[in-house]
């Protein structure tokens, strides 16, 4: 049978078609004549996930990401193409990981070998995410960068202040009182020169104050073994008993025994006291006042004259 050409032309572009539509396809990540099995994961973002990005277990590619797409409850839907004949259950985890520190993404199964339900073309697995070095880096800075921002904002703060400070009179003002802090810096190099040299020469001197003030805490020591040693025990008890005694005559004198006791305490006595008191004050002014009648020297033979009674008389 012989083909015209209009078949043939037909037969070409169909073939062509069939062929930009097989190679598009291919490019994007799909294989009209793929027979691997076809697993689902949902996820909650995908973000960094390309189609064709690579499907990993125990570091092996097993597959390849076909595509994804939204649910109705705005979560994605992710399509695997899995390749490879490992048996993978149905309890395993598909982890969405980062595969490159420049944000890239890929899917990462890990196997629960203990389980023997084998998944099949359209079973979901389930999915979890682990933050790439991008991520966790993005994540730690967050907080990082609004305590950056804060403290720029206080050092354009602090610095707005500073400049405030320092106008032409504040310029002038901080250049004085360096020249002043100058100034005192150079008398204090000169006081401790010169406190140098005073030491230099009164070394010796110095040294026999510090030997001196050395024997001085030996004797101190001396004098603190020998209290030390003392018979401090023996005193204390003396001393109580000396103590004990006083306790005891003020006891005494409190109750009227003895001398002083019935001075403080009887009344027959305390009155003859005064009143012989009142008597020796009446003899001594009648003697002061009348020395003839206690004392008569006579040459003659003078009669003695007859004794009057004194009156009380008011002091001078």
């Amino acid at each position: 049978m012989k083909l015209t050409r209009e078949i043939k032309t037909a037969i070409l572009v169909i073939s062509s078609i069939l062929l930009f539509f097989w190679g598009y396809n291919f490019l994007k990540g799909k294989n009209l004549f793929d027979t691997s099995k076809k697993i689902y994961v949902i996820y909650d973002s995908v973000e960094g996930l390309e189609p064709s990005s690579s499907v990993k277990l125990k570091g092996v590619t097993v597959g390849r990401v076909n595509s994804y797409d939204f649910l109705e409850n705005k979560k994605v839907l992710v399509e695997l193409s899995i390749t490879s004949n490992y048996p993978i259950s149905k309890s395993s985890i598909a982890e969405l990981v980062g595969s490159s520190p420049l944000g890239g993404k890929e899917i990462i199964i890990l196997p629960n070998d203990a389980d023997s339900e084998i998944a099949e073309s359209g079973d979901y697995l389930k999915s979890s995410t682990k933050l790439g070095l991008t991520d966790a880096l993005a994540e730690q800075m967050e907080p990082l960068k609004d305590k950056i921002e804060k403290l720029l904002n206080n050092a354009n703060v602090l610095f707005a202040g500073i400049n405030e400070v320092l106008d032409e009179k504040g310029k002038a003002n901080l250049k004085n009182s360096l020249s002043e802090l100058n100034k005192t810096m150079t008398e204090f190099s000169g006081a401790s020169k010169n406190i140098n040299e005073l030491l230099s020469n009164n070394k010796s001197k110095l040294d026999n104050t510090f030997t001196n003030l050395d024997q001085t805490t030996a004797n101190f020591a001396k004098i603190s073994d020998s209290l030390s040693s003392a018979s401090f025990g023996q005193t204390v008890k003396n001393l109580e008993k000396t103590l004990a005694n006083v306790d005891k005559l003020l006891a005494e004198m409190e109750q009227g025994k003895g001398t002083m006791g019935k001075l403080m305490k009887d009344e027959a006595m305390y009155t003859n006291f005064t009143k012989a008191s009142k008597e020796l004050e009446l003899l001594l002014q009648d003697l002061r006042l009348n020395p003839t009648r206690y004392i008569n020297v006579s040459v003659f033979g003078k009669k003695n004259k007859p004794y009057i009674e004194p009156t009380e008389t008011k002091k001078d």
